[in-house]
């Protein structure tokens, strides 16, 4: 089951998969929305029967500037996006996954705002991802004795088209703030959210995971 706001790009991957061993359908539609995150259960509802497991990963940056500088519109939008959003979809998802006997979500938090990774100009970026952390650990005391797993995954500097909007300069630079000397690919982060939905996290709950080419080690 796929969501995000642009459809063309979510029918392309649902072909990708379909075209494989795997079966998907899609739902374009605004994060922001509560009707929006009640239809994406529904849909997997109808379609595959019931929810087993979620990863919402939907989040902007925003305008990166100090807080003396910043427009209040501004925030408003990246908290709704990276944090409201995620409280509506648990909203959702959690009676699904009850119905189910459990299961596991996972949000993606950040470094930035984590430990010691504050960054500068990224304010809001940085409450919106520390408040989500706080709010899987909240939501994980909840819903851990009825089977229902939540947990974050805190990724470092991703090779996306999001963050490919700075230029291959800004990319460089980021790169090497990292130990290990480079981006994570997508795929690597996919392969940690996988485990953290999987039966070979079944213990972990409540937990920020951090997968970030060892930014917090230098950070710390």
């Amino acid at each position: 089951m796929l969501g995000a706001r642009r459809s063309a790009e979510l029918e392309t991957l649902a072909n990708t998969i379909n075209n494989g061993p795997g079966r998907a359908i899609f739902l374009a539609g605004d994060v922001k929305d509560e009707g929006y995150a009640e239809a994406l259960v529904q849909l997997a509802t109808q379609e595959f029967g019931g929810l087993d497991g979620a990863f919402n990963n939907a989040g902007i940056m925003g305008t990166m500037e100090s807080a003396q500088h910043m427009e209040l519109d501004n925030w408003h939008d990246v908290i709704a996006v990276n944090l409201t959003a995620a409280f509506l979809a648990a909203k959702a998802q959690i009676p699904a996954l009850r119905k189910r006997g459990g299961g596991s979500l996972v949000f993606t938090s950040s470094f930035v705002g984590y430990s010691n990774g504050g960054m500068p100009g990224m304010g809001a970026y940085a409450a919106s991802k520390a408040g989500l952390i706080g709010l899987a650990q909240s939501l994980a005391s909840d819903h851990a004795a009825e089977g229902i797993r939540i947990n974050t995954l805190l990724p470092g500097g991703t090779i996306t088209s999001m963050g490919n909007e700075g230029g291959s300069d800004a990319m460089d630079f980021i790169a090497k703030l990292h130990p290990m000397k480079r981006m994570a690919s997508a795929q690597e982060i996919a392969q940690a959210a996988l485990f953290l939905l999987s039966y070979r996290s079944s213990f972990m709950t409540g937990s920020p995971m951090i997968v970030d080419g060892g930014m917090s080690v230098r950070l710390t």
